[in-house]
């Protein structure tokens, strides 16, 4: 398989660290709101290449962290008056809502920053014993000069930020292009003993630590969007390969932004779409296949006339499997997964994956007019679920479940929140998400839909 190494700038044929074994780190959320479009992409994308290194005989470990204390975090939990940790769990407990429906599957480990604050702690530590960083005033800084080769994931040269960098000058700093790695707390604010004073991690520290205890001294894969390749993941390699004398990771992937209007889709720009939103609109699965319509790399258009048209698509793709469905299943071969792999094997080019998807469909509606023999119907068959299960595409609405059963939990569970009874509502909540169905709140009442429909 090759992977477009953003370090490199080229696609590399892949070779592990293991034989056996690869390991895989995604950046995740900042636990503060619902998920939104873009959040999800990386998600999905990095799911997809999960999915197809199984396939390919790899033993894969995947690892997606939650930054669960942040200032985002902090303001809202003083907004709302509650404890920081409520509003994290809280945010956990929805992703996994919007990542179960979207078939992301879970992670091996989903390391939480507020759980590793010792092995944080002693990481810093590390690196101010070995001159790589300094305290200020109960804050320590990394010294980016002292970095080998500082910027050449981004690409970007230390004196050029350096002279951004002091626009807005810290007097603390020795040179403007530092950065955090331990944060000093101020009043009010949640915060551990440290040996530099009351603080908090900085944020690209996090991720260093927690793919290391994870995935072991190099990681294979660390991936995310391409937001993230300056500061944080540029900051990572900086303090990792400060404390190791070597690589810290092999392949950096990253995914291209989600776009509305030409701009960058994030919540501080308020152009988002939450995926609890177009979900309710749309459904799921649809967000997946659009999610996956484009190469990973690119970035993608958000809008409706552009899902509308996924849409079709998608009824073209899942109207095909019914017809096939009502042949029986069975092993065949019609011909297409070839193509379809090494699309996948392209650097993870789900845009001509789907395409060999409905090439197939096209020739298997041909064969079905034709009144093709069952065994042949049954090869498009076998091959079309294949390739849909490595997209983790779910095309068929076949649910097994009783929407008698569904209405009688919900019951259950407005009644449980009536009552105040939290756990027990959220308790009601996942056993309806364990048979696919998706839940939603609304002033006329609590609305549901399966993840496949």
């Amino acid at each position: 398989m090759k992977l477009f190494n953003t370090l490199s700038r080229r696609k590399e044929d892949f070779v592990p660290v293991k034989p056996d074994e690869i390991g895989i780190y995604v950046c995740g959320p900042t636990t503060y709101n619902l998920i939104h479009a873009g959040n999800a992409r990386p998600y999905v994308v990095f799911d997809v290449l999960w999915r197809f290194m199984e396939y390919l005989g790899y033993n894969v470990k995947y690892v997606q962290n939650f930054t669960d204390i942040d200032d985002k975090i902090i303001q809202k939990a003083r907004d709302e008056n509650i404890s920081f940790l409520d509003i994290s769990n809280r945010y956990i407990d929805e992703f996994f809502v919007d990542a179960d429906a979207l078939n992301i599957r879970r992670a091996h480990f989903y390391p939480r920053v507020t759980a590793e604050i010792s092995g944080i702690i002693d990481l810093v530590q590390l690196l101010v014993d070995k001159n790589f960083a300094y305290e200020k005033n109960g804050t320590v800084y990394f010294i980016s000069k002292l970095a080998d080769n500082y910027g050449k994931l981004s690409k970007k040269n230390i004196s050029e930020l350096e002279a951004g960098a002091r626009v807005e000058a810290n007097p603390d700093k020795i040179n403007p292009s530092d950065f955090v790695l331990w944060k000093a707390a101020k009043p009010g604010e949640p915060s551990w003993d440290s040996p530099w004073g009351p603080g908090r991690p900085g944020w690209h520290i996090e991720c260093s630590v927690m793919a290391r205890k994870f995935l072991g001294c190099v990681v294979d894969i660390h991936a995310g969007g391409e937001d993230l390749m300056f500061p944080h993941h540029e900051n990572e390699i900086a303090q990792s390969e400060a404390e190791m004398d070597g690589p810290f990771v092999n392949y950096w992937l990253h995914n291209g932004m989600l776009l509305v209007d030409n701009q960058k889709m994030a919540k501080s720009e308020g152009n988002f779409f939450l995926v609890r939103d177009v979900a309710a609109k749309y459904n799921y699965p649809l967000l997946r296949f659009f999610l996956l319509s484009v190469h990973y790399r690119s970035p993608l258009n958000f809008s409706e006339e552009l899902l509308k048209a996924a849409a079709a698509g998608f009824e073209r793709i899942r109207n095909c499997r019914r017809a096939l469905a009502e042949h029986g299943a069975g092993a065949g071969e019609a011909g297409f997964i070839k193509a379809f792999k090494a699309a996948l094997a392209d650097d993870l080019n789900t845009a001509n994956a789907i395409s060999t998807i409905f090439d197939l469909v096209k020739a298997a509606n041909i064969a079905l007019r034709e009144g093709a023999e069952a065994a042949v119907l049954q090869g498009f068959l076998a091959e079309l679920d294949l390739m849909c299960d490595l997209l983790g595409l779910v095309i068929s609405s076949e649910s097994g479940v009783d929407s008698s059963e569904i209405e009688n939990l919900i019951s259950e569970r407005n009644s449980a929140k009536a009552a105040k009874n939290w756990a027990l509502a959220d308790e009601i909540r996942n056993r309806l998400h364990t048979l696919g169905v998706v839940i939603e709140d609304t002033r006329e009442g609590t609305k549901w839909h399966l993840t496949n429909t």
